[in-house]
């Protein structure tokens, strides 16, 4: 049966264990070994795994300690993500020959809108399945799975089913049938928060889900629960976004050393998100004017969110919240993570001739430390207190820039998220 029959045709191709992948295909005395992606060489944590090293039962959010005692072979690999988005620029540029209306989900997965391009390929669902596989092997040689339904949920979900090297089809009408038994915090975007309230209602499944009102999601979480009802469905009414919107904030975080006390380590941590959220603010011509600090201990998070008196894509403003926090808010709590994140990032007004002369001084300068690092390499010249910053890599860029991760059910009211990085 060909894809003329389907009303809408989403594939969603998820390259397998990318970044472990992608470092064994750069160094091929690699291959077939067990190998985890971590931060930096002194990264504790690892990112991703290949499935050499998942079949010792090494996953993602383990300590390299704990990995080495499942796997005494395990083989620690720094992160490399300019490699990593320059690999994923060529997947995706290549996705292109088959169908132009792609929405790049993150660094290693995209939705591909095949609707339009069905009747030129005039094939069946699994000539197409295979041609996606083909493709992005012959442009990375690494292996992908593909999920085929009729929305984006379920193609996401399909996509799934059958790892590593997999490709998985469910016809539009048998996607809520397939769905039914699944539990509804298996999809994508269904946090554990919405699995919780659904839960109170006596609904697990999907098939729970949609025996629901509508309106019980509707009322809680407005029309991202509404989706979420369509979506248990097999429904989704989701389009692919292939028009890349603004970004709803600019962060940047870091995980140290487990309980870190000392406070200058704490705060050149700190200061070293600041000049990054700032540099990329203005790589982009933005400013902000509301921002979150924060430090993450054992019993949660330390800071809060502040308003600066104007926009701006300085650091100066951003240390001196710094400074707040490490005095107001900090009180000698080991530290395992810190995060700071442009809660407002808005198009920058070319009002430079407005400012004071210190600030017209500050944006010559901010201009010119970019040009040099832009050239010679992130951070080639940087701020004193920066000289013993972490060695940690940065990650992949945010979605909106155009690869990165995106959140597939966007609501303050669904999910707390600071962004990226």
């Amino acid at each position: 049966m060909t894809l003329k029959t389907w009303p809408r045709v989403i594939a969603l191709a998820d390259m397998n264990a990318f970044f472990a992948s992608v470092e064994q295909v750069h160094n091929p005395d690699l291959m077939g070994k067990p190998i985890g992606i971590t931060n930096g060489l002194t990264g504790t944590c690892i990112i991703t795994s290949s499935y050499e090293a998942r079949a010792f039962g090494v996953c993602t959010g383990m300590r390299v300690k704990e990995a080495k005692r499942l796997c005494p072979d395990f083989i620690q690999i720094p992160a490399n993500p300019v490699l990593y988005a320059k690999v994923s620029t060529r997947i995706m540029d290549s996705l292109q020959d088959i169908s132009p209306d792609i929405e790049i989900f993150s660094v290693d997965e995209a939705f591909i809108d095949l609707t339009r391009c069905k009747k030129v390929w005039n094939a069946t669902p699994e000539v197409i399945g295979m041609m996606i596989k083909r493709k992005v092997f012959s442009v990375s040689k690494v292996k992908c799975s593909v999920g085929i339904s009729g929305d984006k949920s379920t193609a996401k979900w399909a996509a799934k089913l059958m790892k590593p090297d997999g490709l998985t089809i469910i016809p539009p009408w048998e996607a809520a049938a397939k769905l039914r038994g699944v539990p509804v915090t298996e999809l994508c975007g269904v946090n554990k928060g919405i699995g919780a309230f659904l839960a109170k209602r006596g609904a697990f499944t999907c098939g729970d889900v949609a025996r629901l009102p509508i309106s019980v999601l509707g009322q809680r979480f407005g029309n991202p629960g509404k989706r979420i009802w369509y979506m248990c469905q097999g429904k989704d009414p989701d389009k692919v976004q292939n028009n890349i919107k603004p970004p709803k904030s600019i962060g940047h975080g870091k995980v140290m050393p487990p309980n870190t006390t000392a406070k200058d380590t704490i705060y050149m941590y700190l200061i070293h998100m600041a000049e990054k959220v700032a540099q990329r603010l203005r790589k982009h011509a933005l400013t902000a004017q509301r921002f979150y600090i924060g430090l993450k201990t054992r019993h949660g998070w330390l800071g809060n969110k502040f308003k600066i008196e104007f926009p701006s894509n300085d650091s100066k403003p951003l240390i001196d919240l710094c400074k707040i926090v490490m005095y107001q808010y900090w009180h000698g709590e080991g530290v395992h993570q810190v995060q700071l994140t442009a809660l407002d990032p808005r198009a920058e007004k070319g009002q430079v001739d407005l400012f004071e002369d210190d600030d017209i001084k500050n944006h010559q300068l901010n201009k010119a430390l970019d040009n040099i690092n832009e050239r010679y390499g992130e951070f080639t010249l940087a701020p004193a207190n920066l000289l013993n910053r972490s060695d940690m890599p940065n990650v992949i860029a945010p979605a909106w820039k155009p690869y990165g991760h995106r959140q597939t059910i966007q609501d303050a009211n669904l999910e707390k998220k600071e962004s990226d990085e």
